[in-house]
C-alpha cells in the first residue's frame, strides 16, 4: 500500500507544480493526453471496475442505482468544481484574487472518494489486480492537477500559498486510500458499504470519461488524432488487464 500512496501523492504533487515549467503549454497535447486519460479510465471502469461490482454484489439492481447515483453526484460537483477534474481552466478576470474555494473542496471530495478504489481486492482476482486501477488513477490525476493549479496560480498568483493547496489536494486520494483500507481492514463498516462507494465512483468515472469525449469534439467534428489516442488508451487499459 506505500508505494500505491506515495504513487497517487507523487502524481498530484509533480503534476500541479509542472504549471510554474510549463506556463504556456500546448493546448493541442493537453487535450490528447486528456483524451488518452479519458478512454483509458473509460475502459478500466468498463472492464475491470464494473464487471468486479456486479459480480460480487448481492442484489445486482441496487449497483446499477448506485452507478447513475454516482454519474449524477458528479454531475453536482463539477457544478462547484467547473469541470477542473477533467481538464477544465476557467480563468475569469473578475474572479482573480478571490480563492476558488468550491473547486477545491469538490476536488478534493472526488479525490478523496478515488483512493479508495485502490482499497478493497476482488475476492476471486487478488490485491494485485488494483494495477489497472492505480494506472487510471495516475493518468486521470496529471490534467485534473495541472488544471487545478493553473486556476489556483491564476487567481491568487502567489505560489506559496498556491503549493500549499496543491499539497492539501494531493493528500487527499491516499488519506482516502488509508481511512477505507484501515476500515475495511478491522471489519468496521459493512461491506456494502465499500460497494456503495466503488459503485459511487464508478458512475463519477462514466461521467468524466464520457464528458472528455464530447467536449474535446466541439460540433462533433470527426479528429482522426483524437480517435487513434482514444484507441491507444482503450487497449493499454485491456493489456494491463489481460495480458500484463
Amino acid at each position: 500500500m506505500t508505494s500505491q500512496l506515495v504513487t497517487l501523492f507523487l502524481t498530484s504533487f509533480l503534476a500541479g507544480t509542472a504549471v510554474f515549467v510549463i506556463p504556456n503549454f500546448d493546448q493541442k497535447r493537453f487535450k490528447s493526453v486528456l483524451s488518452f486519460s479519458g478512454a483509458y479510465l473509460f475502459s478500466i471502469t468498463v472492464i475491470h471496475i464494473l464487471p468486479e461490482l456486479f459480480h460480487e454484489a448481492v442484489d445486482i439492481k441496487l449497483v446499477g442505482i448506485y452507478v447513475l447515483a454516482g454519474y449524477f453526484f458528479q454531475l453536482i460537483l463539477e457544478y462547484f468544481s467547473s469541470g477542473v477534474e477533467h481538464g477544465h481552466m476557467h480563468f475569469e478576470q473578475d474572479q482573480k484574487t478571490h480563492i476558488p474555494y468550491t473547486i477545491i473542496l469538490s476536488l478534493c471530495l472526488h479525490s478523496f472518494l478515488e483512493g479508495t478504489l485502490l482499497t478493497h481486492p476482488s475476492e476471486s482476482h487478488g490485491a494485485e489486480d488494483s494495477s489497472n486501477i492505480l494506472y487510471g488513477l495516475v493518468l486521470h490525476k496529471i490534467p485534473e492537477a495541472f488544471a487545478l493549479m493553473s486556476v489556483i496560480v491564476y487567481r491568487l498568483g502567489k505560489k506559496g500559498f498556491a503549493l500549499g493547496l496543491l499539497l492539501f489536494y494531493a493528500c487527499c486520494s491516499p488519506l482516502g486510500l488509508m481511512m477505507s483500507n484501515y476500515l475495511y481492514n478491522n471489519n468496521i463498516v459493512p461491506k456494502d458499504i465499500f460497494t456503495f462507494i466503488f459503485a459511487l465512483v464508478a458512475g463519477n468515472f462514466l461521467y468524466i470519461s464520457t464528458t472528455i469525449f464530447f467536449e474535446s469534439s466541439p460540433n462533433h467534428k470527426f479528429k482522426a488524432r483524437k480517435l487513434l489516442v482514444s484507441l491507444l488508451g482503450a487497449a493499454l487499459a485491456v493489456i494491463v488487464e489481460y495480458v500484463l
